[in-house]
């Protein structure tokens, strides 16, 4: 069956490159009227290349930002969002170091990206997805939000298990709107510098023992992801909601 998204405004962020640039260009192909945020301005151009994509470079931390975002998407649009998917994220930069040394700024700006923006941004969609009756919300969670997280870094763990949380409660105080809210938790997927270095940082036989311990033994990919936001946003998804979709090869 082929997904079609023929007019549906779709809001995705994290845009810029890795899950974010397929998500984009997928729901683009597929008909939607597509917006993405990220960073990076160059990173953004690249993404929308060749598509209908329109795009907007700015820090979604900043106060203010996120719903200020969904508002000029909306207008933008001249309709509310129908599709949002959270995907900014990731460490930022950050390393695993022991609690002790951590600093409380590095702590807070893992939670900013991964947990907060996510709120604001479902908090700026959700007055015009209960006006339309209809929406989804897929936030892009990770297997460390189940469990513990292999880059052993405190924040980015416990602020994925945050947005898994946040996933569920809203499933409940938006589905009488005809809402639903799920969440893809992505297995290990080196599609960006951070996931990069860190699977090379493992060396041939630790590479070889994370290998080993994926029941379909490979690593994920950008579509992998991509593929089950497309399913959770499409109508044969209509009557799931609350749910976390591991998309993991069988770890």
């Amino acid at each position: 069956m082929k997904l079609d998204f023929d007019g549906t405004v779709v809001a995705v962020t994290g845009a810029g490159h890795g899950f974010g640039r397929v998500i984009a260009r997928g729901f683009d192909s597929a008909g939607a009227r597509v917006f993405g945020c990220d960073l990076s301005a160059e990173e953004l151009a690249e993404t929308a290349a060749g598509t209908g994509i329109s795009t907007d470079a700015f820090d979604l931390t900043a106060p203010g930002a996120a719903r200020g975002w969904i508002a000029r998407v909306e207008a933008a649009a001249g309709a509310p969002v129908g599709v949002l998917v959270c995907n900014a994220g990731g460490v930022r930069g950050q390393v695993m170091r022991p609690v002790e040394e951590v600093p409380e700024a590095d702590w807070h700006a893992l939670f900013d990206i991964n947990l907060h923006a996510a709120f604001n941004l479902c908090a700026a969609a959700a007055p015009g997805m209960k006006r339309a009756g209809t929406g989804r919300i897929v936030t892009i969670s990770s297997g460390a939000g189940l469990q513990r997280s292999l880059t052993g870094i405190q924040a980015y763990c416990s602020a994925k298990h945050g947005l898994v949380g946040l996933t569920r409660q809203l499933c409940h105080e938006l589905g009488p709107q005809g809402i639903t809210v799920n969440s893809v938790a992505p297995g290990f997927a080196p599609t960006n510098p951070a996931s990069v270095a860190q699977f090379e940082s493992y060396g041939p036989e630790g590479q070889q023992r994370l290998l080993d311990g994926i029941a379909l033994r490979r690593l994920g990919t950008a579509e992998d992801i991509a593929n089950a936001v497309f399913f959770l946003a499409s109508p044969m998804a209509a009557w799931i909601s609350g749910q976390v979709l591991s998309v993991n090869g069988g770890t």
